[in-house]
């Protein structure tokens, strides 16, 4: 049966949530309490301890500290900021946050004799709060869950938290977070089905790009000479690795809803079957939000003759891949199934105020990258080296501050959410659709530059995207709708470019919104001893 998406913000079966939610995030509801006590830093017998997941996430209790709310919202990102006057934004100008040269320091005022001109920083920094606070709350084209609290982290920011080297091995720099960095290691080892120590190995990254390459380095180093296939809708900083690393890469067509074309996929794969193949499977395309199905690539490959030891899955699921866990009916992409790593963004559906993600392999690939640094008194199997000890923290207290419950809810608001901008859209004769397993809603490209970067949209070709997150709220996608019609009334709407463009594609009533299943309908569910 295929997958169908509901109307008003309705999910239909047999896609639905696992869970209900009886709280809201809508800019009417009443204040949340305030936060409750944070749990001690470093858990039990010294270890950051994130409760543990069990085998059936339908039975998945609260982890953390019983939360009231559903979301934190310290600041008010479910309302429209004010505008910023004109004067204010003046004061942010390329001129005004200059930094005084040498020779103007020593030549001039007794301000900067002092160590500067604090007065004036401080209105500078007065009119940045604001129109940060303006733009974040209507940014609607990137995934960033922007409701959040971590005024508890504040002291923690004048440590220089360095996580230095392999978070599983003790350094000789003692002023690092590693204990909540491997916690939350262990969570999303376990949120992924693989849930033995030693059997998995991860850190927490600067952001999803670095896990793509860190799981793109691991398949080089397992297949030097195999072959990377992923579709062209896939994030650039796969390919990037692939220029990185001098991979053989091949880039294959889509399907008009974003998931990679796998009839050219297997016709590219049996021409090339002396070579090991790496794939990048895409848990969520950057501007459609369509997610490849994984089953029917393993198919694929069992179908080819590719055995276990001939291929390597990378998946990029920098937003979905943390949202289809919580998923009724979503298909299992985890470590049950052959693949070799998963890397996601730390900051898009946790919410955490600065770029940071996560990656999770098999102990045995990382294995290959891995070489001893004696000042260190660790081993190098990261991309970076040093870490920003702030993100493994951060991600640490929402996990623990929001629990299962909280992130349920954050993934059902937008879920739902999404449904209810899709038919707001469409009732007001808008192009747009939405992929099922998405809360990506791709529309036809504004005309009007000013509602674009109003609203930070982001285009491609004839169309844009919203991506919506718990921090959007009816009420704002109300004013969206209202004021694209507006500028659509004075500027027009946008005609296709070309036949074959985006738009037309999202015009035609096939471009399907439904998660494809394998040839036959069912699903498939291999290990690893079935493809050998």
């Amino acid at each position: 049966m295929p997958l169908t998406r509901g109307i008003l913000g309705v999910r239909s079966m047999p896609v639905g949530l696992r869970f209900t939610s009886s709280s809201s995030s809508s800019s009417s509801s009443p204040p949340p309490p305030p936060p409750p006590p944070a749990p001690p830093l470093g858990g039990t017998g010294g270890n950051a301890f994130i409760p543990a997941l069990e085998s059936d996430t339908d039975s998945l209790a609260l982890s953390g500290t019983p939360s009231p709310w559903s979301v934190f919202d310290a600041w008010g990102a479910t309302e429209v900021a004010d505008h910023v006057p004109q004067s204010e934004i003046d004061l942010l100008s390329p001129d005004s946050v200059r930094i005084p040269t040498i020779e103007e320091a020593s030549g001039g005022s007794q301000e900067h004799e002092e160590g500067g001109d604090g007065e004036e920083v401080t209105k500078i920094l007065g009119a940045y709060d604001k129109l940060m606070k303006r733009r974040s709350s209507v940014q609607f084209g990137y995934p960033y869950n922007l409701v959040y609290n971590h005024e508890e982290l504040y002291p923690f920011m004048k440590y220089s938290i360095n996580n230095l080297g392999d978070p599983f091995v003790t350094s000789n720099y003692g002023v690092h977070s590693r204990q909540f960095e491997t916690s939350v290691i262990d969570f999303f080892a376990k949120l992924w089905k693989l849930p033995n120590k030693g059997e998995y190995w991860g850190y927490v990254t600067t952001c999803g790009t670095e896990g793509n390459l860190h799981g793109m380095l691991l398949a080089r180093e397992c297949h030097p000479d195999g072959i990377l296939y992923s579709s062209r809708e896939t994030h650039y900083s796969i390919f990037k690795a692939a220029r990185y690393y001098r991979m053989d890469a091949k880039s294959i067509p889509t399907l008009p809803m974003g998931e990679i074309d796998y009839g050219v996929l297997e016709a590219e794969l049996a021409k090339n079957r002396d070579r090991p193949a790496i794939i990048n499977c895409n848990i969520g395309t950057t501007v459609k939000g369509a997610v490849d199905n994984l089953d029917r690539i393993l198919r694929i490959l069992k179908n080819l003759g590719y055995t276990r030891d001939r291929f390597h899955i990378h998946c990029d699921g920098a937003l979905f891949a943390m949202m289809l866990p919580f998923v009724d009916h979503a298909p299992e992409i985890n470590f049950k199934k052959p693949i070799d790593s998963i890397a996601v963004s730390g900051h898009k559906m946790l919410g955490c105020p600065m770029p940071c993600g996560i990656t999770i392999t098999r102990m045995e690939h990382v294995k290959k990258v891995e070489q001893r640094i004696d000042y260190l008194n660790s081993v190098d199997t990261t991309i970076m080296g040093s870490r920003n000890g702030q993100a493994a923290l951060y991600l640490w207290y929402s996990l623990r501050k929001k629990g299962i419950q909280g992130i349920k809810d954050d993934v059902q608001h937008s879920m739902e959410t999404a449904c209810y901008l899709r038919d707001a859209l469409a009732e007001k004769g808008i192009v747009c659709r939405l992929n099922d397993l998405s809360c990506t809603v791709v529309l036809e490209r504004p005309k009007s530059m000013k509602f674009i970067k109003r609203w930070s949209l982001a285009c491609e070709d004839d169309i844009a995207h919203v991506v919506v997150m718990p921090n959007i709220t009816k009420e704002k996608i109300d004013m969206f709708v209202e004021e694209f019609m507006k500028f659509a009334d004075e500027e027009g709407r946008t005609e296709p470019s070309s036949p074959t463009s985006q738009l037309s594609m999202l015009k035609d009533k096939a471009w399907g919104g439904e998660y494809s299943l394998p040839n036959d309908g069912s699903d498939v569910d291999y290990t690893p001893d079935q493809l050998k």
